[in-house]
């Protein structure tokens, strides 16, 4: 999100947290009946939710599957470790993993020109790989898709746009260090302008689904869509590719309060064939009945 909407919704879900530890509101309400949903040759239909956490599950979701058994991650507000926040990173956003166990975590701040991608190891290590802005990039860093291959990263920017961004996948690919700048290596070029993307997750090699937190509706004539982006090719540092959007259907927006949703990350986990999508509540409701809505396909 842009940084003044993005500080704007961080003080509003710090004080609404904290009002909801203290008023001690209920733990999660699962299994929420799904809602009904046409049936087409590329259908994803809600199969039920869990509660998101509006402090510590608001921002992205991913799962892991190394080492085996491994839980799903998630990001807030609430999960950003205190010596980041005093460096100036201030906002965490939609998480990947590779497969063999690398967990991804992208930051942004609220100045300056980089912006930081923190890498976890299968060893429970960390690292820091740091990106100093191309011209024209903007600053901010909602997400993070790690390539089925392990070796290259995507990323975008906040806003009405018609690219991706290419990375080398820190911490995997050889040509990556934490000690020295990470730099982009190729563009995705977009068929179809998109909006205000919060998570992007590979389904396999050249396919790619994403969440949009699109408020306005005039791009594919609904607001918060769940998007697929099918590739030209798998992504390299090699030479660009281009992306054919589709808008598959408008994500779940239910809420005992009125006013706006917003769309957040997103996971597809190859084992169960289950993607993810986090929905955070308008209002105090974002305390209630924020969620983490569960699809299949078909």
């Amino acid at each position: 999100m842009p940084l003044r909407a993005r500080q704007r919704c961080h003080t509003a879900l710090m004080g609404l947290a904290v009002l909801a530890l203290s008023v001690g509101l209920a733990g999660p309400a699962r299994g929420d009946a799904p809602a009904p949903a046409a049936r087409t040759a590329d259908t994803w239909t809600e199969v039920g939710s869990d509660r998101a956490d509006p402090l510590t599950e608001s921002q992205g979701l991913a799962s892991v599957e190394v080492p085996a058994g491994s839980p799903n991650r998630y990001t807030g507000i609430g999960t950003i470790p205190f010596g980041l926040s005093t460096r100036g990173w201030n906002h965490v956003g939609d998480p990947d993993a590779s497969y063999d166990g690398h967990y991804v975590e992208p930051y942004q701040r609220d100045d300056g020109n980089t912006k930081m991608f923190r890498v976890q190891a299968p060893d429970g290590s960390w690292a820091e790989y740091v990106h100093t802005l191309s011209p024209g990039e903007a600053l901010n860093n909602s997400w993070s898709a790690v390539s089925p291959d392990g070796q290259w990263m995507l990323a975008a920017e906040w806003g009405t746009m018609n690219r991706l961004l290419v990375f080398p996948n820190p911490g995997v690919n050889p040509a990556t260090s934490p000690s020295v700048n990470l730099p982009q290596a190729a563009t995705v070029h977009l068929d179809h302008a998109v909006r205000d993307v919060q998570g992007c997750d590979f389904q396999d090699a050249t396919t790619l689904l994403c969440s949009s937190d699109d408020p306005e509706g005039t791009l594919f004539g609904i607001t918060k869509p769940l998007l697929r982006i099918d590739l030209s090719a798998a992504p390299g540092g090699t030479a660009d590719v281009t992306g054919h959007v589709t808008a598959l259907r408008q994500l779940p927006l239910r809420s005992a309060c009125s006013g706006g949703f917003e769309a957040e990350g997103i996971d597809y986990d190859r084992r169960t064939g289950t993607l993810r999508v986090i929905v955070v509540s308008p209002g105090f409701c974002v305390l209630t009945d924020s969620k983490t809505y569960r699809f299949t396909r078909g």
